[in-house]
């Protein structure tokens, strides 16, 4: 089982987006699929139409309580992928986790009782707290999504020098599977200038695959689906069912 973290401190860059459908296009290629929503604001929850307000278990608990992890685990009605579910009582969590023993580590010692699943996406919340520090040491890899606009790069030395960190102190194993350009705009000047920017700094670093500005990737979460089961033969669709065979290659080639 694989552990992927989709990460980054800004918000508003396609991160929810990235990992309600990467995990739908790893679930529709034959895998399955766990998201962990570790952002309080739990849109990757309601974008694959789970109810926030249902009664049960979420990740606050997981990480709070120590509640069995299989309480946690909810079915969506994707192909392939399930979902611990977020809800607002996990902004909280950051406080609470101040005091807790073991406080990096909840996640992970968690997710090992994890079993049945190909792959684990963790959704960060946009920030450089305890959620996301737990994300990232629970990790094996992480996805950093760069949306093509003014300031894109600014906050991404800052996620860097703490992931760092996290490798020196907490989880050496911990590696950079790329950088994913979303919200690309071709008519517009500014989106090349970032792509071509974001590309020279980090050449090898950076996913072929860009995510278009699309109107269908917007629309669908309202829907509570993934874009792939909203419109398949959208750009958007498209283009995350591309980045998804990009990443798995980059996977295979890496284990083998």
């Amino acid at each position: 089982m694989k552990i992927c973290a989709i990460a980054n401190q800004k918000g508003g860059v396609g991160k929810t987006s990235t990992c309600i459908n990467f995990s739908a296009a790893l679930g529709m290629s034959g895998k399955k699929v766990l998201l962990a929503d570790m952002d309080p604001q739990a849109n990757s929850t309601s974008g694959l139409g789970l109810n926030r307000r249902d009664e049960g278990a979420s990740i606050y608990e997981l990480l709070i309580d120590n509640t069995p992890l299989e309480e946690c685990v909810r079915a969506t009605s994707w192909t392939g992928v399930s979902a611990i579910p977020a809800t607002i009582d996990l902004a909280g969590a950051e406080v609470e986790l101040v005091s807790a023993m073991s406080r990096e580590t909840r996640l992970r010692k968690a997710l090992e009782a994890a079993s049945g699943f190909d792959y684990v996406i963790i959704d960060c919340p946009p920030s450089l707290g305890l959620l996301t520090l737990n994300s990232l040491v629970a990790a094996d890899s992480f996805i950093i999504p760069v949306q093509c606009e003014y300031y894109a790069l600014e906050g991404l030395t800052q996620l860097l020098n703490t992931i760092e960190l996290v490798r020196s102190h907490l989880n050496a194993q911990l590696a950079l599977d790329g950088f994913l350009l979303t919200m690309f705009d071709a008519r517009t000047r500014l989106s090349k200038d970032v792509a071509d920017e974001v590309r020279r700094q980090f050449p090898d670093q950076t996913f072929e695959t860009h995510i278009p500005r699309n109107v269908r990737i917007s629309e669908a979460p309202s829907h509570g689906m993934p874009v792939q089961y909203y419109d398949e033969n959208s750009p958007g669709a498209i283009a995350y069912n591309n980045f998804t065979k990009e990443v798995l290659g980059k996977w295979q080639r890496s284990e083998g």
